[in-house]
């Protein structure tokens, strides 16, 4: 049996907003219409924030770090800080580092830190998560070598403005995204399909979320109880 050879299938936002019309049990008439459903489809990305962790929207930042600044403002696109470390280069000013854990503190403990002028390598950071989100390092970082923060940050997904373009969505969460999409546009034009359109939402955006998490080898280690 002869297939394809290709493993690249994948839908632009149009085709997006055509299979949602026809989940909704709808047709695509207008212009406003297509408008409308890449608006939904903006507001449906932003909600998938609020659902935990996308990995795919996780990027490496490192941040250069000047002497006796504590304060930096990140990208306004980054949500939160993941995790991260403070990079310490060399003070013979060779191009060799070594990575160091850096704890993250809350509001509440950043600011019942006695003295913020406190200088050296930084051990603690708090993300004042402002629309553009703001990092601060304890200590103020000093002048004995050179530092960077190095952190994974979730970062929002691409806007949808045309619907010529691509999404910046994994292929496994095409299912969940034309049948959110539908379920938005039901809400809105055809309230009686929604119901079933929200379970199957639900059910296929459980389903992708569930394939995208970290994957790390699991150890077991019997416990042996004493004779």
């Amino acid at each position: 049996m002869a297939t394809s050879g290709t493993k690249t299938f994948s839908l632009n936002t149009a085709d997006v907003i055509e299979e949602a019309y026809e989940l909704a049990g709808l047709e695509l008439r207008t212009g406003y219409d297509a408008k409308t459903a890449r608006r939904s489809l903006n507001i449906m990305f932003a909600d998938w924030s609020n659902r935990g962790i996308n990995l795919w929207t996780v990027e490496q930042v490192s941040l250069d770090i000047s002497s006796g600044t504590a304060s930096y403002t990140l990208n306004a696109y980054d949500i939160d800080v993941l995790e991260a470390v403070i990079r310490v280069y060399d003070s013979t000013g060779s191009s060799s580092y070594t990575d160091i854990s850096i704890d993250r503190v809350s509001r509440s403990e950043y600011l019942n830190t006695p003295d913020k002028t406190v200088t050296g390598r930084p051990s603690q950071f708090y993300v004042d998560r402002k629309e553009t989100p703001v990092l601060y390092l304890y200590p103020t970082p000093d002048s004995v070598t050179t530092y960077k923060f190095v952190s994974y940050r979730i970062q929002r997904i691409d806007d949808v403005t045309a619907s010529a373009q691509d999404q910046e969505v994994p292929s496994r969460f095409i299912p969940c995204m034309t049948t959110g999409l539908a379920y938005q546009i039901s809400l809105k034009k055809n309230p009686q399909k929604a119901p079933i359109l929200k379970v199957e939402y639900e059910e296929a955006f459980k389903r992708a979320a569930d394939e995208d998490r970290d994957k790390a080898s699991l150890h077991l280690v019997p416990r042996i109880s004493p004779v």
